[in-house]
């Protein structure tokens, strides 16, 4: 309980007194993770070990949060059918106060001193919401700030706004925690026990998203976890994962130094377009020769290219040889993983013998590879298994004519 409960008290999600979990807090765009952070794109039923996943929350403006599809074959929408969220910062509707962990450090010290205070009070309290081991989730919490700095925090600014649920632990030592936005609506977060006492968190918002359709907001927050001042983290250490959002993906790149993975999953167009529509709109000839264009000037970077193994549809030893050839000129690392089951889908796992002879290709032909096998997949709990049980089935694609056998799909 001891590691589970430190690194939720790092999210800012809940308060530990005599070892017992009593107070849910807000998670917004910069909560406090354990050492890896990976913002998550759509059509993806994997999971990054020592990571921890984020996307936005539409109920939330400035939050973010993890994110899995109900469905490998799920309609993605077009980029126009987001709203931007280029406010500089959060404000709550209902009562017009800030949202303290939805700003950036240059947003905060412009709120503080737009109230008449200093800017190194607006240092203080950064420091105290992210640095110092202090984390501070209410007023009360922030030592050290005047009476009347501290009053004027607590008329016009809020922390959060998420209230505990529920709390299912998987036989393999995963929790799932359940949260309600205010909205009604039920978010859930992934706790991981990893190999070498390292914690895997994984915060999800609702069915729907791509961290670069929220890319202002997902930006500030990477930058804050790699600040000195911030949460300090490495920015190999904080991942953003996409689907592949072309012009995101380059702003990305030249504004954040965080690390990036790309959700490939498929070695053919046709492939890519049945299972991540958004190939539809960029194809992987263009997706691929951006990346390698913009990594061609970055020192000692490289990019995680996300396989999901599904039977019968890109798991052949010819998918390995072409992503070998796919991948040329790209500075890469590729992760193989296992696919985990789900309302809505008619995927199959690849089995574990033809992974590592999928592997042993590409690691034949220079390639680096890693694995990734499922966790918590007993109480939905694994990535792409997120969402309330029983309560909304995904929208079921037709299946190509070549992979209806594959799928023991019944058209």
């Amino acid at each position: 309980m001891v590691g589970l409960t430190t690194t939720m008290r790092r999210l800012g999600i809940i308060t530990v007194t005599n070892s017992a979990v009593v107070t849910p807090t807000p998670i917004s765009s910069t909560a406090a993770f354990s050492r890896n952070l990976t913002l998550r794109s759509p059509l993806r039923n994997h999971h990054l070990t020592n990571s921890i996943r984020l996307l936005k929350s539409r109920s939330l403006l400035s939050s973010f949060s993890c994110f899995s599809s109900s469905s490998s074959a799920a309609y993605l929408p077009a980029l126009d059918e987001f709203p931007s969220t280029k406010a500089s910062v959060a404000v709550r509707d209902d009562n017009k106060k800030v949202i303290l962990k939805g700003m950036s450090y240059a947003s905060l010290q412009e709120w503080v001193e737009s109230h008449g205070f200093r800017p190194g009070q607006a240092m203080m309290l950064w420091k105290r919401l992210y640095k110092d081991n202090i984390w501070a989730e209410n007023p009360d919490q922030l030592q050290g700030l005047n009476k009347d700095f501290k009053r004027m925090i607590s008329e016009h600014a809020e922390f959060g706004a998420l209230s505990f649920k529920d709390v299912r632990s998987a036989s393999d030592g995963t929790r799932k925690i359940l949260f309600t936005l205010d909205d009604g609506l039920v978010i859930e977060t992934v706790v991981i026990p990893c190999d070498r006492g390292r914690t895997t968190v994984c915060v999800s918002s609702q069915g729907m998203g791509e961290p670069f359709h929220n890319i202002d907001n997902v930006i500030k927050a990477a930058n804050i976890m790699v600040d000195e001042n911030g949460l300090h983290f490495s920015p190999r250490k904080v991942t953003v994962s996409t689907s592949g959002l072309v012009p995101q993906l380059k702003r990305f790149l030249r504004e954040c130094n965080c690390a990036l993975a790309v959700s490939l999953n498929a070695t053919t167009d046709e492939v890519r377009n049945w299972i991540m529509p958004i190939n539809r709109k960029y194809k992987l000839s263009l997706l691929l020769e951006t990346l390698r264009e913009e990594l061609s000037s970055r020192h000692k970077y490289k990019v995680l290219f996300e396989y999901v193994m599904l039977a019968g549809v890109n798991d052949s030893m010819e998918d390995a040889k072409r992503l070998v050839e796919l991948v040329q000129g790209i500075p890469c690392k590729i992760n193989l993983i296992q696919f985990n089951p789900h309302s809505g889908s008619q995927f199959i796992q690849t089995d574990e013998d033809k992974m590592i002879k999928f592997r042993n290709v590409l690691a034949e032909g220079g390639c680096t590879v890693l694995m990734r096998f499922s966790r918590g997949n007993d109480q939905m709990a694994a990535c792409g298994q997120l969402g309330m049980l029983g309560a909304i089935q995904a929208p079921v694609m037709r299946v190509p004519e070549q992979f209806r056998t594959a799928l023991k799909a019944s058209v």
